[in-house]
């Protein structure tokens, strides 16, 4: 399936109801950093988000550093932000507050 680039108002709007997760100054990706208690947390978290990415086949790019992780989400293909991205951030913030209670 060929995803669409959003236009920024859609992004937006997509953004509101994501707590934390900025948008760069080309609105071309979104990040966030997540903050677990230690690294198992942090590991477990990725492990679900991967799942997810693979079932999607859309791969976040991240970073790991002990209980850290950075994650910056696009849409190569479509040169900037699609549904896909959204979808990805949503499902990621579900695993993480299953590990932040």
């Amino acid at each position: 399936m060929k995803w669409e680039k959003l236009e920024r108002a859609a992004v937006e709007a997509q953004l509101a109801g994501l707590a934390g997760w900025a948008l760069n100054d080309a609105a071309s990706s979104i990040s966030k950093t997540f903050k677990f208690s230690n690294f198992i947390e942090a590991f477990g978290f990725m492990t679900e988000a991967a799942i997810t990415a693979e079932k999607l086949n859309h791969h976040p790019e991240w970073f790991n550093v002990y209980s850290r992780v950075d994650v910056t989400l696009n849409t190569h293909d479509a040169g900037g932000l699609t549904e896909l991205d959204f979808k990805l951030a949503k499902a990621m913030e579900k695993a993480a507050a299953r590990r932040l209670g």
